[in-house]
Protein backbone atom coordinates (compact mmCIF):
# COMPACT_ATOMS: atom_id res chain seq x y z
CA UNK A 1 0.00 0.00 0.00
CA UNK A 2 1.72 3.30 -0.93
CA UNK A 3 2.06 5.86 1.87
CA UNK A 4 1.59 8.76 -1.10
CA UNK A 5 -2.21 8.21 -1.47
CA UNK A 6 -3.91 11.17 0.05
CA UNK A 7 -7.59 10.03 1.02
CA UNK A 8 -10.63 13.39 1.70
CA UNK A 9 -11.68 12.29 4.82
CA UNK A 10 -15.07 11.62 5.54
CA UNK A 11 -18.29 11.73 8.51
CA UNK A 12 -19.50 8.83 9.69
CA UNK A 13 -22.88 9.86 8.13
CA UNK A 14 -21.39 9.38 5.06
CA UNK A 15 -21.72 5.58 5.15
CA UNK A 16 -24.53 5.18 7.70
CA UNK A 17 -27.26 2.22 7.01
CA UNK A 18 -29.75 0.80 8.27
CA UNK A 19 -31.52 -2.43 7.44
CA UNK A 20 -34.42 -3.59 8.40
CA UNK A 21 -36.29 -7.52 7.78
CA UNK A 22 -39.01 -9.28 8.67
CA UNK A 23 -38.12 -11.82 10.53
CA UNK A 24 -39.80 -15.99 9.53
CA UNK A 25 -40.64 -19.68 10.71
CA UNK A 26 -37.11 -20.24 8.34
CA UNK A 27 -34.69 -18.24 10.93
CA UNK A 28 -35.57 -19.98 13.84
CA UNK A 29 -33.10 -22.31 16.03
CA UNK A 30 -34.55 -24.94 18.39
CA UNK A 31 -36.06 -22.98 21.06
CA UNK A 32 -38.21 -21.27 18.46
CA UNK A 33 -36.73 -17.97 18.15
CA UNK A 34 -34.46 -16.01 15.05
CA UNK A 35 -30.70 -18.15 15.24
CA UNK A 36 -28.04 -15.85 17.07
CA UNK A 37 -26.16 -17.09 13.67
CA UNK A 38 -28.77 -15.24 11.75
CA UNK A 39 -28.38 -12.06 13.35
CA UNK A 40 -24.92 -12.51 13.31
CA UNK A 41 -25.70 -12.98 9.16
CA UNK A 42 -27.08 -10.04 9.30
CA UNK A 43 -24.57 -7.81 11.51
CA UNK A 44 -21.70 -8.75 9.22
CA UNK A 45 -23.30 -8.16 6.06
CA UNK A 46 -24.44 -4.46 6.95
CA UNK A 47 -20.94 -3.80 8.47
CA UNK A 48 -19.60 -4.84 5.54
CA UNK A 49 -21.93 -2.67 2.97
CA UNK A 50 -21.04 0.53 5.46
CA UNK A 51 -16.99 -0.56 5.77
CA UNK A 52 -17.21 -0.94 1.69
CA UNK A 53 -19.24 2.67 1.63
CA UNK A 54 -16.62 4.32 3.33
CA UNK A 55 -13.63 3.06 2.05
CA UNK A 56 -14.81 3.41 -1.96
CA UNK A 57 -14.62 -1.03 -2.09
CA UNK A 58 -14.71 -3.92 -1.07
CA UNK A 59 -13.74 -4.56 2.72
CA UNK A 60 -13.61 -7.82 4.69
CA UNK A 61 -14.23 -8.99 8.25
CA UNK A 62 -10.63 -9.29 10.05
CA UNK A 63 -12.95 -9.41 13.77
CA UNK A 64 -16.33 -9.52 15.48
CA UNK A 65 -15.70 -8.85 19.08
CA UNK A 66 -18.01 -7.15 21.92
CA UNK A 67 -21.30 -9.60 20.67
CA UNK A 68 -24.15 -9.00 23.36
CA UNK A 69 -27.23 -10.70 22.70
CA UNK A 70 -29.79 -8.84 24.64
CA UNK A 71 -33.19 -10.34 24.02
CA UNK A 72 -34.75 -12.97 22.25
CA UNK A 73 -36.07 -12.22 18.31
CA UNK A 74 -39.22 -13.85 17.23
CA UNK A 75 -40.86 -14.86 14.25
CA UNK A 76 -42.85 -11.98 13.09
CA UNK A 77 -40.69 -9.05 14.48
CA UNK A 78 -39.32 -6.87 12.14
CA UNK A 79 -35.02 -6.30 12.70
CA UNK A 80 -33.31 -3.01 12.73
CA UNK A 81 -29.86 -3.44 11.90
CA UNK A 82 -28.27 0.49 12.49
CA UNK A 83 -24.04 0.60 11.49
CA UNK A 84 -21.99 3.11 11.45
CA UNK A 85 -18.18 3.85 11.27
CA UNK A 86 -16.96 4.62 14.66
CA UNK A 87 -12.93 4.22 13.76
CA UNK A 88 -10.96 4.46 10.56
CA UNK A 89 -6.29 3.76 10.38
CA UNK A 90 -4.72 3.05 7.83
CA UNK A 91 -6.59 -0.11 5.86
CA UNK A 92 -9.05 -1.04 8.97
CA UNK A 93 -12.18 0.44 10.14
CA UNK A 94 -14.40 -0.18 12.82
CA UNK A 95 -18.30 -0.44 12.68
CA UNK A 96 -20.35 -0.30 15.87
CA UNK A 97 -23.99 -2.27 14.85
CA UNK A 98 -26.75 -1.95 17.15
CA UNK A 99 -30.11 -4.42 16.45
CA UNK A 100 -33.60 -4.12 17.26
CA UNK A 101 -36.66 -5.63 16.93
CA UNK A 102 -40.08 -4.30 16.45
CA UNK A 103 -42.40 -6.61 18.23
CA UNK A 104 -45.12 -7.54 15.63
CA UNK A 105 -47.83 -8.44 18.37
CA UNK A 106 -47.56 -5.39 20.83
CA UNK A 107 -47.86 -1.68 19.83
CA UNK A 108 -44.08 -0.70 21.67
CA UNK A 109 -40.84 0.94 20.94
CA UNK A 110 -38.16 -1.19 19.24
CA UNK A 111 -36.57 -2.86 22.28
CA UNK A 112 -32.61 -3.43 21.63
CA UNK A 113 -32.00 -7.10 20.93
CA UNK A 114 -28.20 -7.39 19.93
CA UNK A 115 -25.21 -5.14 20.11
CA UNK A 116 -21.35 -5.69 18.47
CA UNK A 117 -18.30 -4.41 16.93
CA UNK A 118 -16.71 -4.99 13.87
CA UNK A 119 -13.19 -4.93 12.73
CA UNK A 120 -12.87 -4.32 8.45
CA UNK A 121 -10.48 -4.11 6.44
CA UNK A 122 -10.43 -2.91 2.88
CA UNK A 123 -8.54 -4.64 0.39
CA UNK A 124 -7.61 -4.99 -3.48
CA UNK A 125 -8.39 -6.52 -5.91
CA UNK A 126 -5.53 -9.59 -5.42
CA UNK A 127 -6.91 -9.27 -1.85
CA UNK A 128 -4.21 -7.00 0.12
CA UNK A 129 -5.09 -4.14 2.33
CA UNK A 130 -5.92 -0.70 0.71
CA UNK A 131 -5.64 2.49 2.29
CA UNK A 132 -9.08 3.77 3.30
CA UNK A 133 -9.96 7.71 4.11
CA UNK A 134 -10.13 9.42 7.49
CA UNK A 135 -12.84 9.39 9.37
CA UNK A 136 -13.86 12.61 10.60
CA UNK A 137 -16.24 12.78 13.45
CA UNK A 138 -18.63 15.75 13.04
CA UNK A 139 -21.13 15.16 16.44
CA UNK A 140 -20.41 15.12 19.96
CA UNK A 141 -21.72 11.37 19.68
CA UNK A 142 -19.38 10.90 16.92
CA UNK A 143 -16.06 11.85 18.73
CA UNK A 144 -17.52 10.26 21.80
CA UNK A 145 -17.76 6.84 19.81
CA UNK A 146 -14.11 7.64 18.13
CA UNK A 147 -12.94 7.96 21.73
CA UNK A 148 -14.59 4.53 22.71
CA UNK A 149 -13.26 2.65 19.48
CA UNK A 150 -9.87 3.44 20.10
CA UNK A 151 -9.67 2.00 23.55
CA UNK A 152 -11.39 -0.81 21.90
CA UNK A 153 -8.52 -1.27 18.84
CA UNK A 154 -5.56 -0.96 21.60
CA UNK A 155 -7.47 -3.58 23.86
CA UNK A 156 -7.55 -5.77 20.67
CA UNK A 157 -4.22 -5.40 19.88
CA UNK A 158 -2.91 -6.00 23.64
CA UNK A 159 -5.14 -9.06 23.61
CA UNK A 160 -3.43 -10.21 19.97
CA UNK A 161 0.16 -9.73 21.07
CA UNK A 162 -0.64 -11.81 24.79
CA UNK A 163 -2.01 -14.86 22.66
CA UNK A 164 0.85 -14.61 20.00
CA UNK A 165 3.22 -14.19 22.69
CA UNK A 166 1.79 -17.52 24.42
CA UNK A 167 1.21 -19.47 21.10
CA UNK A 168 4.05 -21.50 21.55
CA UNK A 169 3.24 -22.76 25.20
CA UNK A 170 1.31 -25.47 23.59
Amino acid sequence: MPDTITLAGRPPSASHLTLSQIMDQHHTNLMGTVHGGRILNLIDSVAGVVAARHSDGPAVTAAIDETAFLRAVRVGDVVHVDARITWAGRSSMEVAVKVSADRWDRAVPPVDVATAHLVMVAVDDHGDPRAVPPLLPQTDGDRRRYREAQIRREHRLALRRALLDGAGEG
